[in-house]
């Protein structure tokens, strides 16, 4: 008489704005303009990228100008070096905007014996050290390109959308996971081929679109709150001092003061 094997589950997270609150791309462009792999010029252009990402949903478009800026941005840096920046900087970038629901849904699957795969399309150099730092399982994430040890500006592979389903159908097919029985996390439309092909899908601040798809398929919707780290607003006397962009502390906070006049622009040209 044969036993039968156990059910092996798995939880499946997307990383930007589902487990942290920032894209795990651009965190790094402090410390990468330290570290000399950033002009101010590019850095700025982070800045605005940054804040662009955080106050919009991450439809199919806005990704793909995301990836366009990240792998131009990054074409002829040292690979070694990004790695080691990462390595000395991640516990003071990425600890303080991971939210702490996420955090707590990744000890509880853990605890039932679930593992916890981080799933993203940012590159694996910043993924994999985030998922030791979380204590994930497996980590899957977008390859760079890497020619003579520096970054080509070209992807071997990317992390997205039917990709990311793929990951998961690979995974489940290496592992034995019954996918009828997995769960998956993620914000972004752009994931709902991942979320479609497990049997536990959940939604994470998401937007109208995916929120209303989320109901109409009685899926779970999480509502995360903002870390304080990442939702810090600066005051309208910080937003002015330039002289903190040069020490790459006030990027994020020029970036929002162009973004927004360049929105109110744009307002007042469709309305005349």
């Amino acid at each position: 008489m044969t036993t039968a094997q156990p059910t092996r589950i798995a939880a499946f997270f997307d990383l930007d704005k589902t487990v942290i609150a920032r894209s795990s791309a651009l965190a790094f462009t402090r410390p990468f303009y330290e570290g000399g792999l950033l002009s101010r010029r590019t850095m700025l252009r982070s800045g605005i990228a940054q804040l662009q990402f955080l106050l919009t949903a991450a439809d199919e478009n806005h990704v793909d100008k995301l990836r366009k800026h990240v792998t131009d941005m990054s074409t002829g840096w040292d690979a070694a070096q990004v790695r080691s920046i990462v390595a000395e900087t991640l516990d003071d970038v990425v600890r303080p905007v991971v939210f702490p629901e996420a955090l707590e849904l990744i000890e509880q699957h853990k605890d039932a014996g679930h593992d916890v795969v981080l799933i993203s399309a940012s590159g694996i150099e910043m993924v994999e050290p985030i998922g030791d730092l979380l204590g994930v399982d497996i980590v899957r994430a977008s390859i760079m390109r890497v020619i003579d040890g520096l970054y080509s500006g070209d992807l071997d592979f990317y992390c997205y959308g039917d990709e990311k389903a793929a990951v998961v159908e690979e995974l489940a097919a290496e592992r034995g996971y019954d996918l009828s029985q997995c769960y998956a996390y993620s914000d972004s439309a752009t994931d709902l081929p991942m979320l479609d092909a497990v049997g536990r899908p959940a939604v994470v601040n998401p937007g109208r679109t995916l929120r209303r798809h989320a109901a109409d398929n009685e899926w779970e919707i999480l509502d995360f709150a903002t870390p304080a780290a990442a939702s810090h607003r600066p005051s309208p006397g910080t937003l002015g001092r330039g002289a903190l962009c040069a020490t790459g502390i006030g990027a994020i906070a020029a970036a929002a003061v162009i973004y927004h006049r360049h929105q109110a622009r744009h307002l007042q040209l469709r309305a005349a």
